[in-house]
């Protein structure tokens, strides 16, 4: 046989997570240890590429193989599929090597058709069976319409919401077998209706469609966002797994359940989960019904309940780590249908990996190993200040589904929440329940609020992975979404009224509270400890005053690689005299313009530096171009001109003469200093005097700053500014009579100075990768403007990620590999660090670990998540 397509559970473990996906592998993995697992078979992630190559068709070798794994199972199950008297039916599920909750498609009760339908009712008088029959069809009719005609499904929930109304009851499970069935006919009636051709009835054909879709939904849009947020590449596809039908909706002695072994919310290690009788699996993630806690289990099914603890415990064992379970009773008996390392928020990432070390699970190692780092973020999130906590009344409570303090403007679809933050307005996202489709808006959103749902519905789930704080399941929210408002303990909140929500506590509150940031303590500091143990890349930060520099250095920065210094000329006095000095006509004005703004810039830096105590200090010279400090309004203009005693007219025109058709790659940068060097002479004199103070005030430390000349393309640039700043600082230094040690080196953010790097390490003490601008000249995108087109970039598949915010390591990282291979055997002290956006991005810190810099450089917030980040690059390439 040419190629094996489809695996059996008994023949996989976990080991062959990329061929059976994440699903899959746990599957074959529990059956192997001997779980209650209905037996079915996986159809590989390669089959999904194929398909793909296919032009989105399942070629015959593939589905014969899938059919002779339905044989296989009507053997172990003894049913056939498609049979009268004894139907086997099937739950269709993708599964892809990286858990990606809610993105993509089940379907369930696959292979009942009328005829099925009559047989089964027919094979068992009882009413009660009549009305599991009938709620399992339309189950099925529904799930297959929308996920495999893509018939939407508001469709059928308006006419389950109008059968309600019609009966006058409020629950699904309140609708008699009678009910059922009329609603499975019109079901039957509006798939017609919207596709123009009947409900299919052949179950062969249902599956071929079935496993179609799944493959479908690997590219679906919101898939797609969802594999961009978290480096999940196209290229991996999903597998697909067929299994058993077990029911959990087959009468009161049955039960469906999603439970994790430790509290997902905060760690704690006790079982945690959700729990609903008479009911299928998608109704407990779905939020449909609003479940019972697992612990009532025990007391409705204590046979089912003693068996799943048992299981817990093994698995919990087996795979070291807190798991994520769902599972079915049927008649009382337990079936576990998935498991698999459970999606968890950074408080509780922490706690359980510090106890998971405690507990012997796991090495301080494999604890680092295996926290996300980009989870840490919520982290750092802001909570409510305490005192006006404690003064605020809640006006209602759903679950904590995801922590952290919300409060900003209530909208209510996710296309207004996007557009409502697009114009720098605060939204909290008000919705029944989100979908998946909702994905952008809750990315938007500072909290989320939903009326139905679980700890275990779409919404927390995604919530808890973006670090977006999440309220769920407030059922007393009286919602119109027609009309955008809802109603909660008599208030009525329209769009735009304010509201706070507390993702911890799930306590909700009318108006706005104030928030708080966070701290590192505890588990956290614990696991950074560890961290900061194994890395041995070096975290600095991206800071330009002494707040943020502090800030910083509380979240572990040892130093600072880039301070841009022009984010200091934008206060009221120092932008005057700037704009003097940008309208001068002599170098003598000039001069003395600048001289207006050099104690300002003195003492800027002698505060980075005390905030540093004596870490390293970046400092970037001026780099954007001129016309970014010139005046726009009336006003400011003849405020200049009357300061340069030149008519308004004369300064509209020095200002007119400033414009550049592209001034990212104009005059800016190390340029500015080749024309006016008195701009690199103000400032080396205001770097070096702020430093032999800070250095004479404490002599214990060693205040060595760094200089650094931005945007370079040739040795001799360098050169020309290199000798302005060291002639200025020898004599700054010999006239205060102290020895002071500084270096001066460059920023590598254009092509032609990676490929000559080593004519230029013959200049600079250090190099620095100004990856934002190199990514712009490298791909030739401007990233002010890329993002206006990317969008089809990446629906085309051309690219997957937008480079702007995760290195191109294949291009822009084989620039930066290239200019260390040539620079550092020319000048063996230089070193090397990054200070573009990409310093805090956790895949692109393992790139620099591998080419070996010396240090990344990151905005204050992330720096936790580099430190983590570097950690594991170190722990990885061992």
């Amino acid at each position: 046989m040419a190629n094996k397509w489809v695996y059996m559970f008994s023949e996989g473990d976990m080991s062959m997570r990329n061929l059976l996906g994440g699903k899959g592998a746990n599957l074959a993995e529990m059956t192997s240890i001997g779980l209650p697992v209905p037996q079915g078979f996986t159809i590989t992630t390669e089959a999904c590429t194929q398909y793909y190559e296919d032009g989105r068709k399942i070629n015959d070798e593939i589905m014969a193989q899938a059919m002779e794994g339905v044989k296989k199972m009507e053997e172990i199950n003894g049913k056939k599929f498609g049979d009268l008297q004894n139907p086997l039916l099937v739950s269709v599920r993708s599964g892809a090597r990286a858990s990606m909750p809610g993105m993509m498609d089940t379907i369930l009760n696959l292979g009942l058709n009328d005829e099925v339908v009559a047989a089964m009712i027919k094979g068992n008088p009882d009413p009660k069976f009549e009305r599991f029959v009938y709620d399992s069809y339309r189950r099925f009719i529904q799930m297959f319409s929308d996920v495999v005609m893509e018939v939407g499904k508001k469709y059928f929930e308006q006419l389950i919401d109008a059968m309600k109304e019609k009966k006058g009851v409020k629950f699904d499970v309140e609708l008699t077998a009678a009910d059922l069935k009329e609603l499975a006919e019109q079901f039957k009636a509006e798939y017609k209706k919207q596709l123009g051709e009947d409900f299919p009835s052949d179950p062969v054909e249902q599956l071929k469609l079935a496993i179609e879709a799944v493959f479908r939904s690997w590219d679906n849009p919101r898939a797609n966002v969802y594999r961009r947020d978290n480096d999940i590449p196209y290229s991996w596809g999903t597998a697909v797994n067929v299994m058993p039908m077990v029911f959990g909706n087959l009468n009161d002695e049955s039960g469906t359940g999603v439970a994790f072994t430790r509290d997902p919310a905060t760690g704690e290690n006790k079982l945690m989960g959700e729990f609903l009788i008479n009911a299928q699996g998608e109704d407990v993630v779905a939020g449909v019904r609003t479940p019972m806690p697992i612990a009532q289990m025990e007391k409705e099914f204590p046979e089912a309940y003693a068996e799943f603890i048992k299981v817990c415990e093994t698995l919990e064992n087996h795979y070291h780590d807190m798991q994520d379970m769902e599972f079915t009773v049927e008649n009382k008996k337990l079936y576990m249908l998935q498991c698999r390392n459970g999606k968890r928020t950074a408080p509780a990432a922490l706690k359980i990996a510090c106890d998971l070390v405690d507990e012997g699970h796991k090495t301080e190692e494999e604890a680092v190993a295996m926290i996300d780092p980009r989870n840490l973020d919520t982290l750092l999130h802001p909570q409510f200040d305490a005192a006006s906590l404690k003064a605020a009344t809640p006006i209602g409570k759903g679950l904590g589904a995801s922590p952290g303090a919300a409060c900003g403007k209530v909208v209510f679809t996710a296309d207004d929440a996007a557009a409502w933050a697009e114009k720098g307005e605060k939204v909290v996202l008000v919705r029944l329940e989100t979908s998946p489709e909702d994905i952008t808006g809750m990315k938007a959103a500072q909290g989320i609020l939903t009326v139905r749902g679980g700890m275990t519905s779409h919404a927390a789930v995604v919530a808890r992975g973006m670090g977006t704080c999440c309220v769920s399941g407030c059922g007393d929210i009286a919602m119109d979404e027609e009309n955008k408002k809802f109603t909660l303990a008599g208030q009525t909140f329209t769009e735009g009224s304010e509201i706070s929500i507390d993702g911890t506590t799930g306590n909700i509150y009318a108006g706005l509270i104030p928030t708080v940031d966070a701290t590192i303590a505890g588990e956290f500091g614990r696991v950074m400890a560890w961290a900061d143990k194994y890395r041995t890349l070096k975290v600095r930060t991206n800071a330009d005053t002494p707040a943020d520099a502090k800030k910083a250095r509380e979240l572990g920065a040892e130093g600072i690689g880039l301070c841009r210094t022009e984010h200091m000329f934008f206060e009221e006095d120092r932008i005057a005299a700037f704009r003097e000095m940008i309208c001068s006509d002599t170098v003598e004005e000039r001069e003395a313009a600048l001289d207006k703004i050099l104690p300002y810039q003195q003492g800027d830096f002698e505060a980075l530096y005390e905030a540093l105590e004596g870490n390293p200090v970046t400092i970037r010279f001026l780099d954007p171009p001129l016309h970014e400090f010139v005046p726009t309004e009336e006003e400011d203009i003849k405020k200049l001109a009357d300061a340069q005693g030149k008519s308004v007219d004369e300064i509209k025109t020095i200002i007119a003469s400033l414009h550049e058709f592209n001034p990212m790659m104009g005059h800016r940068g190390c340029r500015l200093a080749v024309t006016y060097p008195e701009i690199a002479k103000m400032q080396t004199k205001a770097v070096i005097r702020a430093a032999i103070n800070v250095q004479k005030a404490h002599a214990d430390w060693t205040v060595k700053p760094e200089i650094m000349i931005p945007l370079v393309c040739e040795v001799e640039e360098l050169k020309y500014v290199k000798k302005i700043v060291v002639e200025t600082a020898d004599a700054e230094i010999a006239a205060a009579g102290i020895d002071l040690k500084y270096e001066v080196g460059t920023m590598i953010e254009i092509p032609r100075a990676a490929l000559t790097a080593d004519e230029i390490a013959k200049e600079a003490d250090f190099f620095c990768f100004g990856t934002n601008d190199l990514t712009q000249m490298t791909f030739g995108f401007s990233r002010d403007d890329a993002g206006k087109f990317l969008d089809a970039y990446y629906d085309a598949k051309i690219f997957e990620n937008d480079p702007f915010a995760k290195l191109d390591q294949t291009g822009v990282g084989k620039l930066m590999e290239t200019a260390i291979k040539l620079g550092k055997p020319v000048n063996p002290n230089l070193h090397v660090g990054i200070c573009g956006e990409h310093g805090g991005d956790p895949s692109s810190v393992e790139f620099c670990h591998k080419i070996g810099l010396d240090y990344v450089s990151c905005s204050p917030f992330r720096v936790p998540i580099a430190r983590l980040a570097a950690a594991q690059a170190a722990i990885a390439n061992k």
